[in-house]
């Protein structure tokens, strides 16, 4: 995820909805909970901190049950990502 905000970020939560019924299986570098197709994302203790311009990473595995749309709606803090 990249800051192409005006100001620093302090802590992070990354939102988006799977369209089908995929399922997150395992995560790594954030703390992650999924309820029904919408999956959370936020900072963990030392990825909160993004400045303007910078990136942070984390991973995640899942599965495919009927297909594998790619997911949509994703925001940053409540605001639309780009």
């Amino acid at each position: 995820m990249k800051n192409t905000g005006t100001a620093p970020l302090t802590s992070w939560k990354l939102v988006w909805n799977f369209a089908e019924d995929q399922a997150v299986t395992n995560f790594w570098n954030t703390a992650l909970t999924q309820s029904g197709k919408t999956v959370t994302a936020s900072n963990v203790d030392y990825n909160g901190t993004v400045p303007v311009g910078g990136t942070v990473s984390f991973g995640l595995q899942g599965t495919v049950g009927s297909g594998n749309t790619v997911p949509t709606g994703f925001t940053v803090n409540g605001g639309a990502c780009s």
